[in-house]
């Protein structure tokens, strides 16, 4: 199955305003901009993702995902997360995407080995695979195949209507809980939540 894998990326700059309080902007930016690459990195690093395929309507993360060999989307505007997703996945139909990926450049622990887990599991489509956070409430990856079977409906609460609509859908849905694909980073608390992983991991 031919998959694509695409990364919203909202502007490094702005992004992560939660954590203006603990970063100053300089410093969320740096952090924006380690996140993207990380996320690349890790899904350009496995042979199951044809294409990587950023979606921002910053052009300094477009030039950082292109340096690192992903394809890019250009979004004017303030579209919804949805509308870009969606946008981007025709992008991907065009080249005969069979599948795609939802990675959000904001989760610090995405290792390859998550990413594998959840290929692994959309063997056998028409079928759903869904990483909900830690609170199950929001959707931290969601894997479709093919890839037009369910609406994006991303925002808060947005696990249980993925669920509801892959069932109307009559796809297989596959839930994937992963400790690191669980921590998506937003709150002050969810930095200090990951600094203790990895002074653990340290140890």
């Amino acid at each position: 199955m031919t998959l694509w894998a695409i990364v919203p990326v909202k502007p490094l700059r702005r992004g992560k305003s939660r954590l203006a309080g603990t970063l100053s902007e300089d410093e969320r930016a740096e952090l924006n901009r380690i996140l993207l690459e990380h996320t690349i990195q890790t899904l350009t690093d496995l042979r199951e993702i044809e294409q990587v395929l950023v979606v921002s309507r910053d052009s300094s993360a477009l030039a950082l995902a292109r340096d690192l060999g992903a394809r890019t989307v250009q979004e004017d505007g303030a579209p919804t997360l949805n509308t870009a997703l969606k946008r981007a996945t025709v992008v991907a139909q065009v080249y005969a995407s069979r599948g795609v990926l939802i990675v959000p450049a904001d989760l610090p622990l995405l290792k390859r080995e998550d990413v594998t887990t959840l290929l692994e599991r959309s063997a056998n489509p028409p079928v759903v695979v869904i990483a909900p956070d830690r609170h199950q409430k929001g959707t931290n990856a969601l894997l479709l195949s093919p890839a037009d079977i369910i609406e994006y409906d991303f925002g808060e609460g947005s696990f249980e209507r993925h669920c509801d609509r892959a069932k109307k859908a009559g796809a297989r849905l596959e839930v994937v809980n992963l400790p690191s694909l669980e921590l998506d980073l937003d709150l002050p608390e969810d930095l200090e939540l990951i600094r203790k992983m990895e002074a653990l991991k340290a140890k």
